[in-house]
């Protein structure tokens, strides 16, 4: 890996070195590294100041042992994570992801990111990101209540609503978030906003579980606008994923005037070329907890194919990857452009590989990265953070008037930024400088020992 700056090629030398296992980590540094080359190039005073050095190193990583009991009565041993990444701006902000590819390199990735998303949405929030390698699928609700007790009796020794407040992630939803709650409750014997996604009969926001759909169509929708002055009605649109993020993402795409034509999950995929009916997936995967192949069985004309991957040789307007990290890759990028694709935007974090977001750039296609695209979700908690220290709530129409209005302006800062530095329209290189830019002013402003 070689960058035209030597200060850049000097800091990247290091991280590769201190992370050498973690893959994951490096791409997304890799990635933040190249598009702020002319952001460097520009301002000298963020190598004076060591800012690349300081924003790539964690203010602090937490791992611990979760220790707890199955319904066999049998000790089961599964990790922690939290990693503080930034608080430049504000107390950390992000998720806790519970699945089996759950590490430290993948934690660290979700982290990095998160301290530019979070800087994007213009609220006080710095980054931070946790999680357990512990797999909720097959797991009864009492094996789920033990495993959140047992790990948040850990993890409630480094958060506060002042200092860290986590949320939910995959695998962690509306039950765990209560789980967690509540026991954080009991053994700090407070009641604060220390978690987002709570349930609204205890301090949630509305909109939330909506918000990362929602937000991306948000952003998208004026993407298109200001970009190629297109709207987002009459277009197919794919949608990869079927959870939370990926069904609002549809729910929205669809009043937008948009026909969403095929969804996924980890085994494989549906395409209805008529237009998903979106509360068929909805009892599917909300209701019964299912796999998306039985969508098949209950709308006629829709097919289903095995594995996922597939999804992105279907012909289509918009593309939304929706999943899980890395979900498409180079060949599968060059698959949309041949089939016409104008814009990608990103529901999940870092779905695209780096060779992937090379074939969107160099054929100019609108891409909308995710630390942008998807910022709706921690927005909408950073919202629910607001609510809970005012002790008040919001209505939800309150709450989605915000919601767009934060992406708007995400869009807005970002293709300015690109405009300031030089490729008007990257809103790769757009997101990471305007998200960057308050980190870093921050950081100098509170001195080199913070």
């Amino acid at each position: 890996m070689s960058f035209k700056s030597a200060y850049l090629n000097r800091v990247y030398e290091t991280v590769s070195e201190r992370n050498s296992g973690e893959p994951e980590f490096l791409q997304a540094v890799r990635e933040v590294l190249e598009s702020l080359e002319p952001v460097v190039e520009k301002n000298p005073e963020i190598e004076k100041n060591g800012v690349i050095e300081r924003i790539v190193e964690p203010e602090r990583f937490i791992q611990f042992r979760v220790s707890w009991v199955d319904d066999n009565n049998k000790v089961q041993v599964n990790r922690g994570y939290r990693v503080q990444f930034n608080s430049a701006i504000g107390p950390y902000k992000g998720g806790l992801r519970f699945h089996p590819s759950v590490n430290a390199s993948v934690i660290k990735f979700l982290g990095f990111e998160q301290v530019f998303k979070n800087s994007l949405t213009g609220l006080p929030m710095g980054g931070g990101k946790g999680g357990s390698d512990f797999d909720t699928k097959g797991k009864s609700d009492a094996e789920i209540m033990r495993f959140c007790q047992s790990f948040m009796t850990e993890l409630s020794k480094h958060i506060g609503a002042d200092t860290d407040v986590p949320a939910g992630d995959i695998g962690v939803g509306a039950r765990e978030v209560g789980y967690l709650f509540g026991q954080y409750k009991r053994l700090r014997n407070e009641f604060t906003g220390v978690l987002t996604g709570k349930g609204l009969t205890y301090g949630g926001s509305l909109i939330r579980k909506e918000a990362t759909g929602y937000g991306l169509l948000y952003f998208t929708d004026e993407m298109l606008k200001n970009m190629k002055n297109e709207t987002l009605k009459g277009k197919k649109v794919v949608v990869s994923g079927s959870g939370n993020v990926a069904i609002y993402a549809a729910e929205k795409a669809m009043e937008l005037g948009a026909t969403v034509i095929a969804m996924s999950d980890s085994t494989g995929y549906v395409h209805s070329p008529n237009g998903i009916n979106l509360d068929v997936v909805k009892q599917i995967k909300e209701v019964e907890r299912g796999r998306i192949s039985e969508y098949v069985k209950r709308v006629e004309g829709a097919e289903y194919f095995e594995g996922c991957r597939g999804i992105w040789s279907i012909k289509c307007d918009i593309a939304l990857p929706c999943a899980t990290q890395n979900e498409i890759n180079g060949e599968e990028a060059q698959m949309l452009i041949d089939n016409g694709v104008i814009a990608v935007a990103e529901g999940a974090n870092m779905p695209s590989t780096p060779e992937a977001i090379e074939v969107y750039l160099k054929n100019g296609i609108m891409y909308g990265p995710a630390k942008a695209a998807n910022a709706g979700g921690v927005a909408t908690s950073g919202l629910e953070m607001s609510q809970n220290s005012m002790r008040y709530s919001w209505t939800s129409e309150e709450v989605d008037a915000k919601l767009k209005d934060i992406m708007v302006n995400i869009f807005h800062n970002a293709y300015n930024a690109s405009k300031q530095y030089g490729d008007e329209g990257n809103l790769v290189l757009g997101a990471n400088a305007a998200g960057f830019d308050k980190v870093a002013q921050s950081m100098i402003a509170q001195g080199i020992a913070y």
